[in-house]
């Protein structure tokens, strides 16, 4: 019998992720988009990660604007820091015709947990999600 979360994850879409982008090449992008200069963006990154830093160990959330509210928060037993993206970039994020990244299992979206269980019953009669 299989479990509910395999068959969600067999079928659910999600994009093709690509490698992570690194500090260097953001700190490239953005020499070019503003008059900063290399050595003043990695700076500004690393104290922005002071300030993350010394804020969350104060139990002090911290917004920043564009971007999201950072909040420090404890799983399994460690402290986490969860983040929150701003309505504005999500909303950017979801422009009709900007994405180029490829959606694996396009087909199914919209569909619910339920929907992609009967997917993966219909599919996997010798190995079904059962309750």
């Amino acid at each position: 019998m299989a479990e509910k979360i395999t068959a969600i994850r067999a079928y659910r879409p999600e994009l093709e992720r690509q490698r992570t982008m690194q500090n260097d090449e953001i700190v490239e992008i953005l020499v070019q988009r503003t008059s900063l200069s290399e050595g003043e963006l990695h700076h500004a990154i690393y104290a922005l990660r002071d300030v993350l830093l010394m804020a969350h160990r104060a139990g002090q959330a911290v917004k920043v604007a564009g971007l999201g509210t950072f909040t420090p928060t404890i799983r399994k037993g460690r402290l986490d820091i969860a983040f929150r993206a701003e309505p504005e970039l999500l909303k950017q994020l979801n422009f009709t015709g900007k994405l180029h990244a490829r959606i694996l299992n396009r087909e199914h979206l919209g569909k619910s947990a339920e929907e992609l269980v009967a997917l993966w019953n219909q599919e996997h009669p010798d190995d079904p999600v059962e309750g």
